[in-house]
Order: C-alpha cells, then structure tokens, then sequence
C-alpha cells in the first residue's frame, strides 16, 4: 500500500469510528432520555437481561424479513418500504446497546471489515470454486 492508499485508509478510519461512536452515543443517549434503561415506576436505573436486547435485534430483522417477502411498505413511515425501516430499527437497537454497556463498536468494526477483506473464503475467485455462499 502506498503512502497516498495509507492515507486515505486512514482517513476512512476515522470517518468510520466518528460515524459509528456518534451513532451509538446518540441512540443510546435517546432511549436512555425515553426510559428505557430505568425502573418505568420508580425511575432507578436498571440492568437489562442481555439475552433479551438481543433478541429484540433478531424481531427486528425478522419483521425486516416479512416486510421484504410481502413487499410491505413500513406501517409508521407508509412512505418507506418495511425493510428498511425494520434494518434501521435493528440499527438503532444495536446503537443502544453498544452505548449501554460502553462496547468499542468502531473499532471492532474496523478491525473486522480489515480482517474480512484478507480472508480466503471473502474473495471471489474461491466463491467462484465453491466455496462460501453466504
């Protein structure tokens, strides 16, 4: 890679890690303002059960995955297909999360979006042999 490649990689970088550090700090930041990581009778600040945030994200692309397969538009924002807005809601709740319990999601991004563009199975030529579909 040559200094001008390095550059721009890093540039990207950093645009990536603002992007998604922001993202993360103002979903979390919203539904923290909404209650949704407080006791609703006595205001106190709670810890959610993991298992079901998680799951919460899977409704979501589930609700994206029928919205997709009946062609639905979304049934709040009628003006936008139902799988983008399921996706954007995962998106959110994933943001939610990632600021909840202060996780590294950039990073973690970043070094997995290098990561997988080194590996044998991402690249084309060995999809192209059979290798990994999906």
């Amino acid at each position: 890679m040559n200094k001008t490649e390095q550059l721009q990689c890093k540039s990207l970088d950093g645009e990536i890690q603002g992007a998604v550090t922001s993202l993360q700090n103002i979903c979390h930041t919203l539904a923290s303002e909404r209650g949704w990581w407080k006791d609703p009778k006595t205001g106190n600040k709670i810890e959610r059960n993991r298992a079901e945030l998680l799951m919460l994200c899977v409704s979501e692309l589930a609700e994206a995955m029928e919205a997709d397969r009946k062609d639905l538009n979304d049934d709040h924002l009628p003006h936008r297909k139902g799988f983008e807005v399921e996706l954007a809601d995962c998106l959110i709740r994933i943001f939610d999360i990632a600021g909840a319990y202060d996780l590294d999601l950039s990073g973690a991004m970043l070094e997995k979006l290098k990561y997988n563009s080194q590996r044998a199975d991402h690249k084309l030529e060995n999809r192209a042999k059979g290798g990994k579909k999906y």
